[in-house]
């Protein structure tokens, strides 16, 4: 699929797109990386980070970098922009300097009227008083119910809901949780790089830490946080001490000395998107072993099409994005515990690998990343067509008509 005629020519490449993200570009490549990537093909994207400090002695200022470039002739590039501010400037006077940074910065690079793409409602006190032809909330994660998330951010989702023109969501749990608050709601699930994740079928060349570790071998790559089920890698490993566990991914949120330490848990710290797939194709089994609780309840993992494109089976916990609908066709095993994990390991060891991938395959065949941003791509040409149309009007949140309702709170950003 590729947006319509009308999407293309709504969108064109005079657009530019500003990406409110909480989650750094250099961080973990994923939803945010594969969108904006395919965004800047013909439209300039800025991605906003969240702020740092600056050096002593240093003003507050903007650090821009351009991390790729548009497609020859079209237009386009993607350029992170992080403001670094004294650490002596907190609350409102931070969020002023802020907004007088950016302000700036659409002067001086001509960025008049962009679509505003919001990953995190913590940034709409910086984004409120700055231009908008589209507002698009791409809501990929249950961010409130996260460890430290800040007190404040259930009261900026309701403000961002009121005032977003269209509403993505990374899975069909958080859809469902969101739904009924705003008329334009469409579940647009994380996809996957078939191509990248398949040459790990083929013989890579062991990645230097992963080389010395005895099989059989059972992978993850993710950020490790409060959402991964420690205890269950920790009894999984105790239960059986000949298999080996590898955790590729940073450490967040937790401390690095409560993670569980045995001779057979190998934890292998941040490694690059290019690399997965050489670690990848040494396991003998992926797993999600996330725990069940109020951070996971609707989080709905891209590793999981990255693991079957990836050639592995795949055991995990009941999470409900990955039990529909890959439990329910059979595509992955759904364990609750260790003797649970432990059974369905070993019979993913006896599985038929030529029926998994086949079967895999078949359900991988109607995903892509290309397929998704083109969805979203006509999603937010649609929802500017709706904006467009009740121009006449105070803005006020949007309804299934287009327009304000009767009595409604007016919607000051944007």
């Amino acid at each position: 699929m590729v947006p319509s005629l009308d999407s293309l020519a709504e969108l064109d490449a005079g657009v530019d797109l500003v990406c409110w993200s909480h989650l750094r570009w250099s961080f973990v490549f994923q939803r945010p990386q594969h969108l904006m990537q395919r965004w800047a093909r013909s439209h300039r994207v800025f991605f906003v980070e969240e702020a740092l400090d600056a050096d002593p002695g240093a003003p507050a200022h903007l650090e821009v970098r351009e991390v790729a470039a548009g497609v020859a002739g079209a237009g386009g590039g993607l350029f992170v922009v992080v403001p670094r501010l004294p650490p002596t400037v907190v609350d409102a006077a931070r969020v002023l300097e802020l907004r007088g940074l950016l302000s700036a910065f659409y002067l001086e690079r001509g960025v008049v009227d962009p679509i505003a793409w919001f990953y995190s409602p913590m940034f709409l006190e910086v984004a409120r008083e700055l231009p908008a032809r589209v507002v698009v909330y791409d809501c990929m994660d249950e961010l409130a119910a996260f460890a430290d998330a800040p007190r404040e951010m259930q009261e900026r989702e309701r403000e961002l809901l009121a005032c977003a023109d269209v509403v993505l969501t990374g899975g069909w749990s958080l859809y469902e949780a969101k739904r009924a608050q705003h008329p334009h709601v469409h579940a647009l699930p994380s996809s996957v790089d078939v191509e990248h994740f398949a040459q790990a079928r083929v013989a890579q060349l062991e990645p230097v830490d992963q080389a010395l570790i005895p099989r059989p071998r059972l992978g993850f790559h993710g950020v490790v946080d409060e959402r991964m089920d420690t205890a269950l890698l920790d009894g999984i490993a105790h239960a059986r001490p000949h298999w080996h566990i590898v955790v590729v991914g940073p450490v967040v949120k937790i401390d690095p000395a409560s993670l569980p330490r045995r001779a057979n848990i190998h934890w292998l710290g941040k490694k690059s998107y290019s690399e997965l797939p050489a670690f990848l194709s040494g396991w003998d089994v992926a797993l999600l072993p996330f725990a069940l609780n109020e951070a996971t309840r609707f989080i709905s993992p891209t590793k999981t099409p990255e693991y079957m494109a990836g050639g592995c089976p795949v055991v995990s916990t009941p999470i409900a994005d990955v039990v529909r609908p890959y439990g329910e066709a059979g595509l992955v095993r759904i364990a609750s515990d260790v003797d649970g994990f432990v059974a369905a390991i070993e019979a993913a060891f006896d599985e038929d690998e030529v029926q998994r991938r086949q079967a895999h395959d078949a359900f991988l065949s109607r995903m892509s990343w290309d397929l998704t941003f083109a969805q979203a791509a006509d999603l937010t040409a649609r929802a500017r067509r709706r904006r467009r149309a009740r121009a006449v009007l105070p803005l006020r949140a949007p309804t299934e008509a287009g327009e304000g309702a009767p009595g409604e709170k007016p919607c000051t950003t944007f």
